[in-house]
């Protein structure tokens, strides 16, 4: 199953996000996918495990279990970097062995304080408040994203965590429209509006946190995942499935891809088995009414500042 993207790019509606997965782990993780199917991987300079991706493609790509044009890879340009586009792709290309990225996203909707290409930093002034720097525009930021079309380093662009507002001033400046924004998105922060402004768009919508983050976001940030719900447990008896599976059906039933993330063999099939049922009209409703407008990712606990506020 996969989306047709505004420029006639086809992008796999189930993806494997490697965010918070040690570069140990990753190695098995990308070749246990590969086997199962998976022709998706999100990525991001600030995952710090770009080179560790690479050498589990290289792996890959050596052994013949799969070539490079059968894989969709996304990677993310970190904030510290918006100044810097070209060489911070360049520097995740080479780490991830790679002549060109499927899709490259302005990760955050803020520039920060240059820390050095390829170095995923949050500098904080000395109040622990993140150093924004007032000198770049997002428009700036990508315009300079387009430019890597044109150097054939990108087959797609486009961006992350961005509301409609911003949405719809980049759609106003670009001359390349953005293919994709990913976001937060999952039956507890279900953000309808901005879905359907992006779809109506051209813009594909990627779920990430599609699950609402689970253990590692409550590890984090403190927050509750829609997981132990049980108006989702309920459903996942009644159609004999996992409650993961039941999440992801639903996002997927909404034209958005889903990245979800894990380590584990069995949720790995688990999770690509979506496409095998369909959940009725009835219970699609269900799940909408669950929205409660609540995120579950919150950097601002990094960064001293709520930049979503």
């Amino acid at each position: 199953m996969a989306i047709t993207l505004n420029n006639g790019f086809k992008m796999p509606i189930v993806g494997l996000g490697v965010f918070r997965v040690e570069g140990k782990d990753i190695r098995d993780l990308i070749i246990n996918a590969i086997n199962i199917g998976y022709r998706h991987f999100d990525c991001a300079a600030d995952y710090k495990n770009e080179a560790e991706v690479g050498e589990a493609l290289a792996e890959a790509f050596r052994s013949g279990i799969v070539k490079r044009e059968d894989l969709f890879i996304t990677t993310k340009l970190w904030n510290s970097d918006h100044g810097h586009v070209v060489e911070a792709c360049k520097d995740s290309l080479k780490k991830l062995q790679l002549d060109y990225l499927d899709l490259y996203l302005v990760h955050f909707p803020v520039a920060t304080k240059h820390t050095g290409v390829g170095e995923t930093g949050s500098a904080l002034d000395e109040d622990g408040v993140l150093e924004i720097d007032t000198t770049i525009s997002l428009e700036t930021t990508w315009h300079a994203m387009e430019d890597l079309i044109s150097m054939g380093l990108v087959r797609s662009i486009g961006i992350s965590n961005y509301d409609i507002f911003l949405t719809r001033d980049c759609l106003a400046y670009s001359k390349v429209k953005p293919a994709v924004n990913q976001i937060e998105t999952h039956p507890y922060f279900q953000r309808d509006s901005l879905v359907k402004f992006c779809q109506k768009h051209g813009i594909c919508v990627t779920a990430h946190t599609p699950l609402g983050g689970a253990v590692a976001n409550n590890e984090w940030f403190g927050t509750v995942s829609c997981l132990d719900d049980p108006v989702l447990t309920g459903l996942a008896k009644k159609y004999k499935k996992t409650v993961a599976q039941i999440v992801l059906r639903w996002g997927i039933q909404r034209n958005t891809v889903v990245i979800p993330k894990t380590s584990k063999l069995e949720r790995l099939k688990e999770n690509f088995l979506v496409s095998e049922f369909e959940l009725t009209k009835e219970d699609m409703d269900v799940i909408k009414s669950m929205d409660r407008k609540y995120r579950t990712n919150q950097p601002a606990k990094f960064w001293g500042v709520d930049l979503y506020a």
